[in-house]
């Protein structure tokens, strides 16, 4: 593989990120915004394979990562591609980028778990009951539906001990979920506080703040929790080359394709017969805005994918055959 380094991959792609800063209208770079986050956070390139390679599991056999809506099919020889017009708001290309509890979900859970937190079943376990399990009022409840009585002090051990295990497979991930070792404390916080308004769990106390973030950080959120789910850090081989029936390669995205390409692909589809018909056609991420897509590339020019084949910090792949699939 051709591998760029940081300085050939800003020069390749200057005319692309001139593109991207007249459609904000603003006089500021783009590439300047990751240096003027208030929140100090350390970005890290994304690396390895993906989570579907590592569990051994084909992208046509699995309901993670999809969202079940597709893009437009390739266009017939002849027929024009739809107009499309690149959209961007002015504001975004500024120090920080503001994230609530219901940003942080979409970019890291909503791709395998759905808007409403319910997954996939029986593949993907909903992420309701676990939340709702780190609630006093909901273990009492519960306790009292069957008739057993249960003092607040053991309700309240029991709650702890639940959210425990949530923050462990949070960062540490399950037999077939992934880990998110890239949220640190405050994203966690937040993320678990909208799904606990996902799961009707209210509770007292002061809800999280918003978050102020770096433009590199959203799109690192969004590449390592949504994208490397089935997509490698790194493409395998010489040159270019592809894996037939794989989805290309991270490393791939900021040399292929403009950001107004990549926004149009994740969020509205793109037809291109050749791509099609090796790679399928990609699900829709339409409830990803297209500043969060420019962040994520952003991210992929800044932070190129590493080549190390490790797989991501976690359980061991699950075996191909044996008893089902393993439930996130």
């Amino acid at each position: 593989m051709i591998t760029l380094r940081r300085g050939e991959a800003l020069r390749k792609n200057r005319r692309h990120w001139a593109i991207v800063v007249a459609a904000f209208a603003v006089g500021s770079s783009l590439l300047s915004a990751q240096t003027m986050g208030t929140k100090d956070v350390r970005v890290t390139a994304v690396e390895g394979e993906s989570w579907l390679k590592h569990l051994h599991r084909s992208l046509n056999d699995t309901s993670m990562g999809k969202t079940w809506e597709l893009g437009p099919p390739p266009v017939a020889p002849g027929e024009d591609t739809p107009r499309w017009r690149l959209e961007l708001s002015s504001g975004y290309a500024t120090q920080s980028v503001v994230l609530h509890g219901s940003d942080l979900y979409r970019l890291n859970c909503q791709g395998c778990h759905g808007s409403a937190g319910n997954g996939a079943p029986p593949e993907i376990n909903s992420v309701i009951n676990p939340v709702r399990a780190t609630s006093v009022a909901v273990v009492l409840e519960r306790t009292k539906k069957t008739g057993q009585e249960m003092s607040r002090a053991n309700a309240t051990e029991l709650a702890r001990q639940a959210k425990v295990l949530l923050l462990q497979r949070l960062h540490k991930g399950g037999e077939a979920m992934p880990p998110f070792p890239q949220l640190d404390r405050a994203e966690t916080e937040s993320v678990i506080a909208y799904v606990k308004q996902l799961s009707g769990v209210s509770e007292a106390g002061q809800a999280p703040r918003p978050l102020e973030e770096p433009v590199t950080r959203v799109g690192e959120l969004l590449v390592k929790g949504t994208c490397h789910v089935c997509h490698d850090a790194a493409a395998t081989g010489l040159g270019y080359r592809v894996d037939d029936g794989m989805p290309p390669a991270l490393s791939l995205f900021t040399e292929r394709r403009t950001p107004a390409q990549l926004i149009r692909k994740v969020r509205e589809g793109l037809a291109e017969p050749s791509l099609s018909a090796r790679h399928g056609r990609m699900p829709l991420f339409d409830y990803l805005t297209p500043e969060e897509v420019t962040a994520a590339y952003m991210y992929l020019l800044t932070e190129p994918p590493g080549r190390v084949p490790a797989s991501p910090v976690g359980p061991p792949a699950a075996s191909p055959g044996g008893g089902g699939r393993p439930k996130p």
